[in-house]
């Protein structure tokens, strides 16, 4: 066992300096330096972004938060009433009660991921739906079945064995690319970008535990005398400083000699992050399509500004809405259908903000305006 034994012809130097350990590691979160385009979704990926980035899950939960609530009115109105006790009452999973939680986390794994499944589990007789159960997208596959426009949910398995009835189980792809059965996340794009904030705030860290925390460097200018003597005594200025620096009350620290003390970084300036961390958020918030005020970012902008994005926003919930109501018409007409009633339901989304209600009220007033002043001139009566 010679391996860790010392070399004979090694010589003890007293070294003036030694190399310190490397401080330049990149930050926790190493997959997304790992992250090259073009390849297969990656939910690890996404859930580091996500875990990484707060304004990022940020944005996310708002947007599933502003997609709004919803009512289910049935076209049987015998069904009208078990259905809405249904909506509310239905187990969900982590011991939720009612068809919201469901949506939400069905929501949050599209917009996150590209693609979400969710299953009808129905009772043991198979007289009613039991639950709603979000699906976790590491344990499944979606693939096409007998026709590219009939998706199949299958095992994550080296088979891929396709999941027992498949009417039960639903499944959406958001913006899937064209030729295959494979959705696009609303994060795409953002790993690169994220990634060099990421280092911003790791050094920024690193230099204000640098800078912040004082450091002292203590130099010993020895006069003439014995190698011996000179270790002996920077050792013993070596310790003394230490007990003075770890005491909690105020001390001084007085030596013999040529000692000077600096401190460790007071001459350096730490860089400007401000520019560069604001257009890197400029590039996500971008993406995300939310607008600024909504996260709390009190960037300057005009009020006509703000309504143009709060427009801009009104028009992608309405896009996650579309998406949804299909796996809300299958939940209420599964339900319906097994309790012998007529399976036809309306879907009524709540209006996303107060906003949406003053215009719609001045828009519903001008119209009137505009009858009232066509009847007087007689435009109204001649068509």
């Amino acid at each position: 066992m010679n391996f860790f034994k010392r070399n004979k012809n090694s010589q003890d130097t007293d070294a003036a300096v030694y190399p310190a350990p490397s401080t330049s590691k990149t930050h926790p979160f190493s997959l997304i330096n790992g992250y090259s385009p073009l390849t297969d979704v990656e939910l690890e990926l996404y859930t580091s972004l996500r875990e990484a980035v707060p304004i990022i899950d940020a944005a996310l939960d708002k947007t599933v938060r502003l997609i709004g609530n919803f009512e289910v009115i049935a076209a049987d109105r015998n069904g009208r009433a078990p259905l809405c006790r249904f909506l509310e009452s239905v187990r969900c999973a982590g011991g939720n009660y009612g068809i919201y939680p469901f949506i939400t986390a069905y929501l949050n794994d599209m917009l996150t991921y590209g693609q979400a499944v969710g299953e009808i589990v129905l009772t043991s007789d198979k007289s009613t739906v039991a639950a709603l159960y979000n699906a976790n997208l590491k344990d499944v596959r979606i693939v096409a079945g007998d026709s590219p426009l009939n998706l199949t949910v299958c095992k994550n398995d080296a088979d891929l064995t396709a999941a027992p009835c498949q009417s039960l189980i639903m499944s959406t792809l958001l913006n899937p690319q064209s030729g295959t059965v494979r959705g696009t996340s609303i994060l795409r794009g953002l790993p690169y970008v994220s990634g060099i904030l990421l280092k911003i705030f790791n050094s920024l860290g690193n230099n204000w535990e640098r800078v912040g925390n004082v450091r002292f460097a203590v130099t010993y200018r020895p006069d003439s005398g014995s190698a011996s003597v000179t270790k002996k005594q920077a050792q013993q200025i070596a310790d003394e400083w230490s007990r003075a620096m770890r005491s909690s009350e105020v001390c001084d620290f007085v030596s013999v000699g040529d000692v000077s003390v600096k401190v460790i970084g007071a001459d350096n300036q730490i860089l400007d992050c401000e520019v560069p961390a604001r257009t890197l958020l400029e590039q996500i918030i971008a993406k995300l399509a939310i607008p600024p005020f909504v996260l709390g970012i009190s960037w300057s902008t005009s009020e006509r500004m703000s309504t143009q994005q709060a427009d801009i926003l009104t028009s992608e919930l309405e896009y996650y809405r579309t998406l949804v109501n299909p796996v809300i018409e299958r939940i209420c007409s599964t339900f319906l259908r097994l309790n012998g009633y007529g399976d036809g339901v309306r879907i009524k989304w709540d209006l996303i903000n107060l906003q949406d209600e003053v215009e719609l009220s001045q828009a519903r007033l001008n119209n009137a305006h505009a009858a009232q002043i066509e009847k007087e001139i007689g435009i109204g009566e001649e068509d």
